[in-house]
């Protein structure tokens, strides 16, 4: 995966364009997968204005009460942040044997410092910070960056992966955007073949973007 520093910020314009190749950030830099065999890494995004939850994530849209809010803004550093980061990542089992954790550092220079318009949702549960979508945005678009959460089995049963997807969804049918990118599709692989759970989609194969599956 090849990476190219973006030397000025992007317009939401560009933007537009990058996300529609299939272009994924870390901090200011973009890539494209360029493996010599193999191609199945595609880009996925969501038609918003067609988009229908299915009946497990109108349930999982349900469990959440009046218990929890959604704030947004632009994406900043803060040390409960890369706690909760930190958290996520060692109690998923997300580290690899050997790995350090997350610092201040390295969380500001692939999360924060972008060459896209970048912000943030936090979700709360009784005023407690308990998980945060990156999102970088187009003028008609929006980018799903990462989504890191409490790793506590009470948030757990939430299944807030879907609940955070949904919620970016909604954000963009508001917000007047019409494609949400969710990065990398891989059919086969069952830690990216869930994102063909939103639908209706396209992918981009070939160069250009089709309808997918249900």
């Amino acid at each position: 995966m090849p990476l190219y520093r973006q030397l000025r910020p992007l317009t939401l314009v560009e933007s537009d364009a990058r996300f529609a190749n299939a272009e994924r950030r870390v901090g200011q830099c973009l890539y494209l997968t360029a493996c010599p065999t193999c191609s199945e890494c595609q880009g996925l995004r969501v038609l918003v204005d067609e988009f229908k939850p299915s009946k497990s994530q109108r349930r999982v849209r349900n469990r959440w009460g009046d218990d929890m809010r959604i704030e947004y803004g632009r994406a900043i550093f803060n040390q409960e942040k890369l706690d909760l980061f930190n958290r996520h990542k060692r109690e998923r089992g997300l580290i690899d044997e050997g790995d350090e954790e997350m610092t201040h550092l390295g969380y500001v220079s692939w999360l924060v410092d972008s060459c896209f318009h970048t912000m943030e949702m936090r979700y709360y549960l009784r005023d407690e910070l308990i998980g945060v979508s990156i999102l970088d945005l187009g003028k008609t678009s929006m980018s799903s960056v990462y989504f890191y959460f409490e790793p506590s089995e009470e948030v757990n049963k939430l299944s807030p992966g879907v609940y955070s997807a949904l919620q970016e969804i909604e954000f963009c049918k508001r917000s007047g955007r019409k494609h949400l990118y969710l990065g990398l599709y891989v059919k086969d692989c069952r830690s990216l073949s869930y994102k063909s759970d939103y639908g209706p989609h396209e992918v981009l194969r070939d160069g250009d973007w089709r309808r997918g599956e249900p």
